[in-house]
């Protein structure tokens, strides 16, 4: 339970700007001051708020994208595949595309 337990207390001394912009980050997303520095040094992107909803946003597109991509293999097997249909699945591949490399960008590679 010790390990749980945040005991060792560290002091830290900043400019009055940097206390300014840690003081505006940890409110933005929602934390304390410590909550926002103990963040930082695990540096777990999963764990910030930013990254969170652009892999969420990114899920649901792709899920959006993946019901497309299904109705037109679908209507592929019953024959009923068009050049427009074609045209649609090479869009939503390059939408998919974009949207992974913009998420990639963003989180940073990682």
């Amino acid at each position: 339970m010790a390990d749980k337990v945040h005991c060792i207390r560290k002091t830290l001394r900043l400019m009055p700007q940097e206390a300014k912009v840690l003081s505006d980050k940890a409110k933005a997303n929602g934390m304390n001051e410590a909550e926002y520095i103990r963040l930082l040094i695990s540096q777990k992107p999963n764990d910030y708020p930013e990254v969170r909803k652009l892999l969420k946003e990114l899920i649901n597109e792709i899920n959006r994208i993946g019901i497309n991509i299904n109705q037109i293999v679908f209507n592929s097997n019953a024959q009923l595949y068009s050049k427009k249909d074609k045209e649609q699945l090479v869009s939503y591949m390059k939408k998919l595309n974009q949207s992974v490399s913009e998420a990639v960008v963003k989180i940073g590679n990682q």
